[in-house]
């Protein structure tokens, strides 16, 4: 039996521009440590009082503030958080980002800030109708009029742009970026800028990364055998290996036999909701 849980909720229709997955993290552990993969930004919220830092690929060390945000990642990273540990968040999608956020992505990448320093005293109040809430439906509630208060007028145009690196990133295991060029009609200076600015990285690291998580959630699920991995836009095996260490934190026989506690149950929750939500989320 694990000695964590995570369980999830769908944003509704009125929110999925903007968040990916509500969910809630909670563990019994005197002490917690495990890799988290590369993933959207997340906007998180600590309910207890434990201590927690993270460790990006770069050897930086952030202690977690009560309220805080994981920037875009671009590599796995190490998390450690005494427990007990009580935890709710969301995926901030790219539009999202842009919605709520505002700054370049890109200046968040691989690490963790401050979020109160930018939306203000309201991501406190929200922590403390957090700890009050019964369920993760209650909380749930409460991060969606959040989100509703921080959008505002939002910017359709980055919000429409992500839609459509979304769905360029969904329909192809090695999406070429001329493809996106002619969707979005941009040139390739300005896709490249506004991906920066939204998702924290070009398209190209942007494939590599969701190719690769996509892969190593297949293999995990026994859905895809090593040898077939290796034909959906990898060189050879040195190279699936690399990639999938890079963004799990894990090579691709740990995630199919040995996968770290916090592995296992991410993908097998996320890809239980199937149709439910995007094929970029339950895939990867």
């Amino acid at each position: 039996m694990s000695d964590i849980a995570l369980d999830y909720r769908v944003p509704g229709p009125d929110v999925v521009d903007y968040a990916t997955l509500f969910y809630f993290f909670s563990t019994d552990l005197p002490v917690f440590e495990d890799m988290e993969r590369a993933d959207h930004a997340q906007m998180r919220f600590r309910l207890d009082d434990g201590a927690a830092e993270y460790r990006f690929v770069d050897g930086t060390v952030q202690q977690a503030m009560p309220v805080h945000v994981i920037g875009p990642s671009s590599a796995a990273y190490k998390v450690r958080a005494e427990g007990p540990v009580r935890l709710f968040g969301w995926g901030l999608t790219a539009g999202g980002w842009a919605a709520m956020m505002g700054g370049d992505a890109s200046n968040a990448l691989n690490r963790m800030i401050d979020p109160t320093a930018l939306l203000g005293a309201r991501m406190m109040e929200t922590r403390a109708a957090l700890q009050r809430a019964a369920d993760i439906d209650a909380m749930t509630a409460i991060g969606t009029a959040l989100i509703h208060e921080l959008v505002g007028d939002s910017c359709v145009e980055m919000v429409r742009f992500a839609q459509q690196v979304d769905a360029w990133l969904e329909d192809s295991q090695s999406p070429e970026i001329d493809d996106l060029i002619a969707v979005t009609g941009l040139s390739r200076r300005q896709v490249e800028r506004k991906c920066n600015a939204i998702y924290g990285a070009p398209p190209k690291l942007l494939a590599r990364k969701f190719r690769a998580l996509r892969a190593a959630v297949a293999m995990r699920g026994r859905d895809l055998s090593f040898d077939d991995a290796v034909g959906q836009g990898f060189y050879d095996q040195s190279h699936l290996i690399r990639e999938v260490k890079q963004f799990t934190g894990l090579t691709p026989k740990q995630i199919r036999d040995q996968p770290t506690a916090l592995a296992a149950i991410t993908v097998a929750q996320r890809t239980a909701l199937g149709g439910q939500v995007k094929t970029l989320i339950s895939e990867t």
